[in-house]
């Protein structure tokens, strides 16, 4: 039987270091595609640690897509390296927008509105004034087109320290939202390259690329995320995916389909994956999901994450980490454009995350809508509308997908809603055809709704009903 020391677990919780020794063995091919792992009660004894740790290590492992189980059988690793070898290159150093205003519904579930007492408003001013009496010469200095070097650094370190990616500063660019760093992305690759993004997926992307007049192609998916015939069969150059949490229906992506697309990639020079990840940080159970990044040794993942699903849709930073390979090219043919962040929030941001506060942040954001998705869930879990109801993809970030069973029409029952003071926003909008999605089923943003309002919420939704 597999078995691992425990005396040296360094800062760890035994689940998660249990999870390591598996993972690494794994891809180690220590453990191999296929071979059965222990069962937990018996990989407990052996090892003297409780179920739980090795129920929960599982967990983890299925959730990343290392292994898999079948009900009354066992858990099996899966196989996920039988298409590809990629060869490691080497270089030198050398979207979402929210509503805003207040709403006039009771619940607003189409909106993703921060909410402002989240925002840490108080550390943010001690942070500003210390910039202001420190910084005033660099504060009136142009700063680098990929922005200033101490964000980039402080950058950097959080994704070595918190996302598992080695990336250098100089690889990052900050800019003014995801729109604009896109653009930069089209003009970097040129306009005729073909674009492809999910469907069903996030609305704006599709638009942007279109108001770029570039070509733009539909992939659909299946459980496991994009489907790779699919970008073979329409000559797809450039993949935009959010593999960790894919909005609107919260797939997480498991290892073997990432491995698929970087085969993919890697098979043509001009074929890069522009890797959105834009809500890992709200994953509110178990550990954050690798990126595809991480795993990428042929510098063919372009990394995009933003700061307006943690801070605020008013704060309009974003960043993305370029592959080495094309660094030069973007300095040699895009450096002309200014910084469109500015230094006063560059600093500011640089200070709030080198000093421990963003990190603070995130874990009370995580509390925050944690108790807010349980009060929601606990609301219909304890009325009649449990019996109309079925939930998927609630473990991460801020919404989860509702199915309504029931006869009425998709748009009868929106227009219901809303005379009820609930806005829904169906997940057919969010597919190219929306003849071919799902009828009545929502995608239930719940960031901005308020958790002493979930029972009143939960009856008016069964009165729809």
């Amino acid at each position: 039987m597999i078995t691992y020391n425990f005396t040296n677990t360094g800062s760890d919780p035994l689940y998660e270091y249990l999870y390591k020794c598996i993972k690494n063995d794994i891809l180690q091919a220590n453990i191999r595609p296929g071979e059965k792992l222990p069962s937990k009660r018996s990989f407990a004894k052996n090892l003297g640690i409780s179920v739980i740790t090795v129920e929960n290590a599982y967990e983890q492992l299925i959730a990343e897509g290392y292994i898999y189980s079948i009900p009354k059988r066992g858990f099996y690793v899966t196989d996920f390296r039988t298409s590809i070898e990629i060869e490691k290159k080497k270089f030198t150093r050398e979207m979402l927008p929210f509503t805003e205003g207040t709403s006039r519904y009771l619940a607003d579930f189409a909106s993703n509105q921060t909410q402002s007492e989240l925002f840490p408003f108080t550390i943010w001013t001690k942070i500003v004034r210390e910039v202001l009496n420190s910084n005033q010469m660099q504060l009136m200095t142009n700063p680098p087109c990929g922005g200033i070097l101490p964000l980039r650094e402080a950058i950097a370190t959080y994704l070595k320290e918190f996302r598992g990616m080695t990336v250098l500063p100089e690889q990052i660019v900050i800019g003014a939202g995801t729109e604009y760093l896109y653009g930069l992305l089209i003009q970097l690759f040129g306009k005729d390259k073909t674009y492809a993004v999910e469907n069903p997926g996030y609305r704006k992307i599709p638009r942007i690329y279109k108001s770029w007049q570039v070509s733009c192609e539909y992939i659909n998916m299946d459980s496991d995320g994009v489907k790779v015939s699919e970008l073979e069969k329409k000559r797809a150059d450039i993949l935009h995916i959010s593999p960790s949490h894919h909005y609107p229906t919260g797939i997480v992506m498991p290892v073997s389909r990432r491995y698929e697309l970087l085969g993919w990639a890697a098979k043509d020079e001009n074929r890069y994956i522009i890797e959105d990840d834009y809500d890992s940080e709200l994953r509110l159970s178990g550990q954050p999901i690798p990126t595809l990044q991480s795993i990428d040794v042929s510098d063919k993942v372009i990394y995009m994450n933003t700061f307006t699903k943690t801070l605020s849709s008013t704060v309009r930073i974003s960043y993305m980490v370029l592959p080495g390979q094309l660094l030069e090219k973007f300095y040699k043919k895009l450096s002309f454009y200014s910084c469109t962040v500015s230094n006063f929030e560059q600093y500011t941001l640089a200070g709030f995350i080198r000093e421990g506060y963003f990190e603070k942040h995130i874990n009370r954001l995580r509390n925050y809508y944690h108790t807010k998705r349980d009060a929601l869930l606990s609301a219909i879990k304890d009325s009649r509308l449990s019996q109309y109801v079925t939930v998927s993809g609630e473990e991460a970030g801020v919404h989860f997908l509702m199915k309504l069973h029931t006869t009425k029409p998709e748009t009868l029952l929106i227009e219901t809603a809303r005379a009820q003071g609930i806005n829904l926003s169906p997940l057919s909008a969010h597919y190219h055809d929306p003849e071919t999605a799902p009828a009545n089923v929502y995608v239930m943003n719940y960031s901005s709704v308020e958790s002493d309002d979930a029972q009143e919420i939960v009856q008016k939704l069964l009165a729809c009903v």
